[in-house]
């Protein structure tokens, strides 16, 4: 392919949008979009996802994985989006993508994607080394920096329960409602995490609680009728 042809071919992304709880928005990320389209790239798609870069089985993100086509860019806006796993399983899902002919483009790296692929030889040898070490220690330091946050929440619990003050997490009851409401109108788990905006685990764990509750609600009430029937009996 000559230089004027490598120019004006199509070049796709696919976007990867994540925050790691229900409660977070995805709106400020949005604009990654309009960015990647502005520097001349095809969005192929927009893959949204509530839930914590350190779990391996993101629906969203083994989708786009599975969606790559050769010739791609995974687009993110920072590296601790697409992972805070632990560097083996870290490298192991960058090299998954690689492995489908595609590419990730984020801050601090994407930089010098475009200088590797225009160069050669020796050079190319030497960015490539370069991009690869700044991929590595941008993993770890999201591992690291996830494994900060988790030590100073577990602290500030500690120190919370000894001066009795902890209460535990408010539950969202309102999405809550909604999450059961889709799945009562016959909506698949899938379908429902997708129209609620949470994960697949999420839905699962809201919908086994309403069913616990609805299971005791039904033992009492007929603890209640044999009680009521045995009051009145002959």
């Amino acid at each position: 392919m000559t230089d004027q042809q490598n120019s004006n071919a199509v070049r796709a992304a696919r976007v990867y949008l994540r925050v790691s709880t229900d409660e977070q928005d995805l709106a400020r990320q949005e604009s990654i979009v309009a960015g990647a389209r502005a520097a001349g790239f095809y969005v192929a798609a927009v893959y949204r996802e509530k839930a914590s870069g350190a779990r391996p089985d993101r629906p969203e993100l083994l989708r786009m994985v599975e969606d790559l086509q050769p010739g791609e860019v995974v687009i993110a806006e920072k590296i601790d989006r697409i992972s805070r796993l632990p560097l083996p399983e870290a490298e192991l899902l960058v090299a998954t993508i690689r492995g489908k002919g595609a590419r990730l483009a984020v801050p601090g790296i994407v930089d010098l994607s475009d200088l590797v692929a225009d160069s050669a030889g020796v050079a190319r040898i030497v960015l490539e080394a370069v991009q690869d070490m700044l991929l590595r220690v941008a993993l770890q330091t999201a591992r690291d920096d996830y494994e900060t946050r988790r030590e100073r929440q577990r602290e500030g619990i500690e120190i919370a329960k000894r001066a009795g003050r902890y209460t535990g997490r408010k539950p969202d009851l309102a999405h809550h409602r909604r999450i059961i409401g889709l799945r009562e109108a016959g909506m698949s788990i899938a379908k429902t995490a997708d129209l609620a905006g949470c994960s697949i685990a999420q839905v699962k764990r809201v919908t086994a609680l309403h069913r616990a509750k609805l299971a005791t609600q039904s033992d009492h009430q007929m603890s209640e009728q044999t009680e009521a029937m045995e009051a009145s009996g002959p």
